[in-house]
């Protein structure tokens, strides 16, 4: 029954690295190996169409959409006979603004954002660049963007005119705006500022709607992100995360939204919602709109062009009388998903660095991980202190499931002397095997489910360490400077894969040659793979195995059971 038992917890571990096998292959737009789906979409040959619209496109869609992209792609098309937007009292234009976290690009052309580099993390591939969050250009589309619709009003694709100030946070100051006003159409003004705060990753957007017209108008404000649907740049092939729309309500929660439903028109999320936010999420980084709570909204998730798609919300602003002003307030989140930040800037949206299933174990892991690195200052030893923590708190599960190892090891040689004997009689074999372990009081599948009830634990830590940005160009010691990127140099893989073999070693070699052979064969195989895994989860994984490999030991010598090497015998 032991060798039953190592079986059971083989196949387990290797069920679980097929699906994350095949996980890593739908996330890189390939086809599953063992549970095949569609496709992902390819990226689109470069075009001229405008950021989240384009002619073709849009013009399916029927005038009377209320759907912001829509409806902003055909701008005022919606008259027939009428331009679609009236000549521009400017020229366009773009408008760098530097703080302390950002070097932000605007564009005129709907006072939109369009470039968002953060200063404080440094670029994937190159590690002398900044990393780039929101692009415009002919390799990606990732954008921020208002406007009105319900009438020939000012969109996303109207030229606005940037009014004259300081375009550098200067020291001393805490915050700096930059301001879009848009020409008068059809009886409407549109004034959008920006205001970035020093130290804040949350930007305030504030929209002034004058009525300059003759009659009360009831326009509707959008609020979206259009981006393609490609993969991160830089981003590991052995990464399964996800990279797409969210939308996040009271009554519905945290809802990922696939590129591929988008496609297909699978999307279901509330038409309408007095809180929440929309997002696009990607592995480490977010952008999210969010609206003070009791503010009405329809959140909307819809392709635009091809491999563009845009996550939105729509909030109606009520009746404008003549020469009245009505004024929206919301905020774009573009930065990091440093989680306490998060909790602070709105509730859920801590929910964008997504744990899945496990998220009820993993807050909690990240909080003690936090509080850990609190005191040590060092990623790498805080992984190494919470595993060690884990192990203490697991110690008596552990000490029970070791122990009943150890009982098996003491009385592996009566059964592998009494299965040579009994080879030929099978029946007498299993009850001559069963008076054994009641005579010595053991329960073969006595140390199996000690090890069970850990492992979602020990998946949600795995999770923690996936997701968190902190982990990026984090050093450790001496050539582990980046706990997000695989060791450069392979050591710690290596001495993974030695752990794992010394643990195979440790435990009593199975009877039948083909159990053994894979017994030696398995850590070998699925070891490859953290050869490719970021070095702050090698990190976490050996540290597992070490302490586990030094209780065990300590437990077999005390129950008087010495730790023997099985070594393999391959014939």
């Amino acid at each position: 029954m032991n060798d039953i038992r190592r079986t059971i917890l083989w196949v387990i571990f290797g069920f679980s690295m097929v699906l994350l096998w095949d996980k890593w292959q739908l996330h890189n737009g390939k086809k599953a190996t063992f549970f095949p789906s569609p496709a992902a979409v390819t990226a689109p040959a470069a075009t001229g169409a405008a950021p989240g619209t384009t002619g073709a496109g849009a013009a399916s869609v029927p005038a009377s959409s209320s759907t912001p992209v829509a409806a902003a792609a055909q701008g005022a098309s919606a008259v027939p006979g009428q331009p679609a937007t009236p000549a521009a009292p400017a020229a366009r234009e773009r408008v760098e603004v530097k703080t302390d976290l950002y070097r932000l690009t605007f564009d005129s052309e709907g006072g939109s954002l369009t470039h968002a580099e953060l200063l404080q993390h440094a670029d994937m591939v190159d590690k002398t660049r900044k990393f780039q969050l929101l692009d415009e250009s002919a390799q990606r589309v990732y954008v921020a963007q208002t406007g009105l619709i319900g009438g020939k009003f000012p969109t996303h694709k109207t030229v606005m005119t940037a009014v004259p100030g300081p375009r550098e946070l200067k020291d001393g100051e805490d915050e700096i705006s930059i301001r879009f006003e848009s020409p008068v159409m059809d009886g409407l003004k549109l004034v959008k500022t920006w205001t970035v705060r020093r130290g804040a990753y949350d930007i305030a957007v504030k929209h002034e709607i004058v009525n300059t017209g003759t009659a009360a108008v009831a326009p509707q404000l959008y609020l979206q992100l259009v981006r393609d649907g490609n993969k991160p740049p830089g981003e590991s092939s052995f990464y399964s995360t996800f990279t797409g729309p969210a939308v996040y309500t009271e009554a519905k929660k945290y809802q990922k939204i696939e590129f591929k439903d988008i496609e297909n028109g699978k999307v279901d999320i509330p038409k309408e919602s007095p809180n929440g936010y929309v997002a696009m999420v990607q592995h480490y980084f977010a952008t999210a709109w969010l609206l003070a709570d009791g503010t009405a909204r329809e959140p909307f998730a819809r392709k635009v062009d091809t491999n563009l798609y845009a996550v939105g919300m729509l909030t109606a602003l009520g009746s404008i009388e003549p020469g009245a002003t009505k004024t929206l307030d919301a905020r774009l989140f573009a930065g990091p998903q440093v989680e306490t930040m998060m909790e602070k800037l709105y509730p859920g949206l801590e929910l964008v660095k997504d744990y899945g299933w496990l998220t009820i174990l993993s807050k909690p892991l990240y909080w003690l991980l936090d509080q850990l690195h609190k005191l040590l200052n060092n990623w790498g030893w805080s992984i190494v202190a919470l595993v060690l923590l884990l192990k203490i708190a697991f110690y008596w599960l552990n000490a029970k499931a070791y122990a009943s190892m150890a009982k098996m090891k003491a009385i592996n040689p009566r059964i592998m002397e009494m299965r040579e004997r009994l080879k030929d009689k099978p029946q007498q074999m299993q009850q001559e095997m069963m008076r054994i372990y009641r005579e010595e009081k053991v329960n073969p599948m006595g140390g199996c489910f000690p090890i069970m009830i850990q492992i979602p634990v020990f998946i949600a830590l795995y999770w923690v360490l996936l997701s968190s940005v902190e982990m990026r160009n984090a050093p450790w010691i001496g050539w582990i400077h980046d706990l997000s990127t695989p060791d450069p140099f392979f050591i710690l893989p290596l001495l993974m894969t030695a752990s794992s073999l010394l643990q195979t070693a440790l435990n009593p070699a199975p009877p039948d040659p083909m159990q053994a052979k894979m017994m030696w064969f398995m850590p070998l195989i699925f070891s490859v793979m953290f050869f490719f895994f970021p070095a702050g989860l090698v990190l976490y994984w050996l540290t597992n195995n070490l302490l586990s490999i030094a209780q065990q030991w300590i437990i077999n010598t005390r129950m008087g059971v010495p730790p023997q090497f099985n070594l393999p015998k391959f014939k």
